[in-house]
């Protein structure tokens, strides 16, 4: 069970890319969050299995239709056990 703490940066705002990230985490059976932030970044919040989490990662690097990712930033942190993938305010 691996945590990361991700920052996805570029053209990811206005292109549904919190609900497309709900929907892969949910189908990767990760439990977080996913919520915009100020400066036009997303930040993600993910927990589970190090094969599904990884997969989401790759994922994040391209995102939805309509998004274009510029970077992605991933930093480890400690599993916490939370429950089920939300969006944030």
């Amino acid at each position: 069970m691996i945590r990361l703490l991700v920052e996805v940066r570029g053209t990811v705002q206005g292109v549904g890319f919190r609900y497309a990230t709900k929907a892969e985490a949910e189908r990767l059976r990760l439990v977080g969050s996913v919520r915009n932030r100020d400066d036009g970044s997303v930040e993600v919040v993910m927990e589970g299995a190090d094969a599904d989490v990884r997969a989401m990662l790759a994922w994040l690097a391209h995102g939805p239709r309509g998004a274009i990712v510029r970077s992605v930033d991933a930093t480890d942190d400690e599993p916490r056990g939370d429950r089920g993938f939300h969006i944030a305010d």
